[in-house]
């Protein structure tokens, strides 16, 4: 069985938050999706602007209430000292069979420290623990090696490449890897 909150919670994991967005994030997201690397392997737009920002953190309460995502805003450090570093969500969610997906993008300038990896164990915990849910996956583009490495790390498995399974706005035709992590398998973190 499922439980599912009626209000986005905050995790604490050492100097790592996980919280909901709020609209002084509106800016720093704005600012973040500036970053043609977060297009490239997102679906956030190439030409993302104040208004797409905006619309995303309002839209949170939304996707929560129809239980369709739960998004919380990555912080890292103490305090005042906290900086905004990037979002990650569990979203997808398929009550039905116990699913949900599992999606992050991260701040140009603090990617590959191993923030995005701890930010991934807290919410696939989360999502095992708190939630109920039984799997969940990740779809990475296949060359996105950094995103695939992460989620290893993070204690997903390799599934499979699905070939041409996403249709960038060039119209491109690409494949992208399937990782997944399973409750049964899983490692409870002491937090």
């Amino acid at each position: 069985m499922i439980w599912w909150p009626i209000e986005v919670p905050t995790l604490h994991y050492g100097l790592l938050t996980l919280r909901p967005s709020r609209d002084s994030d509106i800016e720093p997201i704005y600012q973040a999706c500036q970053d043609p690397l977060i297009s490239r392997f997102t679906t956030v737009p190439r030409d993302y602007t104040m208004a797409h920002a905006s619309d995303f953190v309002r839209k949170d309460r939304t996707s929560l209430a129809e239980k369709h995502e739960i998004r919380f805003v990555i912080e890292y450090g103490v305090g005042d000292d906290a900086i905004f570093v990037g979002v990650i969500s569990l979203h997808s969610v398929d009550i039905a069979n116990h699913c949900a997906a599992i999606g992050y993008w991260m701040v140009h300038g603090e990617r590959g420290k191993g923030i995005a990896t701890k930010a991934a164990k807290v919410i696939t915990d989360y999502g095992f623990t708190t939630l109920g849910l039984r799997r969940i996956e990740g779809l990475v583009d296949s060359d996105n090696v950094a995103s695939c490495k992460l989620l290893i790390s993070a204690g997903y498995t390799t599934e499979a490449l699905l070939r041409h399974k996403v249709t960038r706005e060039s119209g491109l035709q690409i494949d992208m890897v399937l990782l997944a992590a399973l409750a049964k398998e899983w490692q409870p973190l002491d937090i």
